[in-house]
């Protein structure tokens, strides 16, 4: 097994899904003996914008490692990354894709295009590319990546399957930071719209977007929900997975997402999901969910309504989501195919 690097930016352990996959994945080709030296880039070369003495800093870490040792480089550190300064690496460079930075909500309309652009011209300098999903997979495709050097390697789950339900009345629970590509204010509004049936919700996640938490609140109050609706910020997993089996119904409102690992944790849960027809949230729930079109609150909230009045369709879907999370992956069967795509590389 060949040694290589892994180039992640900031705090790995943040609780978010793509610091999840990457610290998880890093630990498991660890375990298996690997020889993986973890870079920690600094925390702004995940950045849209960055100043030119930060991409000098990144360019010099990166053009320090050997030529004949590969790099697993963070999706967000590559979309960022200039291509003069991607082509000036002389070691075999593996991407490790979640979705283009460029497709993130809330991006000014010329950086967005600007990041698609360049992260375009990326694909083509990369050996090999390791993406999530099989939706992601054909999104680089559609944006110029070679398919033949892509690689989907979907998150692993390592916790209890299928664990028995703690009834606790009708929560409803979503996680997932507070930024704007989560849909939370969806979400809120649909439940103004349920809010004549017994329900309480939990919207689990880390402040992304100072103003979108702002705004949720806000929004929370003006619906009159504040009795009703937490935002409980991040939460230890231990609570976190309590919050999942005291849960009735998963929802989330998302824009859009890569894979969805809060949706896979929902599946492993035995949950029903309300969630929404966009990126690869159908590849992930299967039958397990109704989903409503994104944005749309009066949708989403029909399916909350569903779900909440019947137990019949409840259970349905809980059947159908634990079939479903029996079948997901395990984190060393990620870092399983990850350990094949290293081995496949010649440099």
């Amino acid at each position: 097994m060949r040694p290589c690097a892994f180039a992640i930016p900031g705090d790995h352990r943040q609780k978010t899904g793509g610091f999840i996959y990457e610290r998880r994945l890093l630990e498991e080709l660890q375990a298996v003996g690997r020889q993986v030296t973890h870079i920690a880039l600094p925390a702004g070369a995940a950045a849209a914008e960055q100043s030119a003495a930060l991409r000098r800093e990144v360019s010099k870490v990166l053009e320090a490692l050997p030529p004949d040792q590969p790099l697993i480089l963070d999706g967000l550190v590559f979309a960022a990354m200039p291509p003069e300064a991607l082509a000036r690496l002389t070691c075999p460079v593996v991407a490790m894709l979640h979705h283009p930075m460029g497709m993130e909500q809330g991006l000014p309309a010329d950086i967005a295009q600007h990041l698609l652009a360049q992260e375009r011209t990326n694909l083509s300098l990369a050996a090999e590319i390791v993406v999530t999903s099989p939706h992601t997979r054909q999104t680089y495709i559609g944006l110029g990546a070679d398919p033949a050097r892509i690689t989907v390697a979907l998150p692993g789950h390592d916790g209890p399957r299928d664990l028995t339900r703690v009834e606790a009345g009708p929560r409803i629970l979503s996680v997932g930071l507070l930024a704007r590509r989560k849909g939370h204010d969806v979400l809120i509004r649909a439940l103004a719209r349920v809010a004549d049936l017994e329900w309480t919700a939990s919207i689990v996640g880390k402040i992304h977007d100072a103003a979108v938490a702002d705004e949720l609140a806000l929004l929370i109050a003006e619906h009159g929900l504040g009795t009703r609706v937490a935002l409980t910020g991040e939460l230890p997993d231990a609570a976190l997975a309590e919050a999942y089996r005291k849960a009735r119904i998963f929802a989330l409102a998302t824009r859009y997402e890569g894979y969805g690992m809060a949706l896979a944790e929902a599946l492993c849960h035995g949950l029903p999901i309300v969630s929404c027809d966009t990126g690869a949230v159908p590849g992930t729930v299967g039958q397990a969910a109704l989903l409503a079109a994104p944005d749309d609150p009066a949708a989403f909230a029909g399916h909350l309504r569903t779900l909440l009045l019947s137990q019949a369709a409840r259970d349905e879907l809980a059947r159908r989501s634990r079939v479903l999370g029996q079948k997901l992956p395990r984190w060393k069967d990620t870092a399983a195919v990850m350990g094949l795509v290293l081995d496949g590389l010649r440099c």
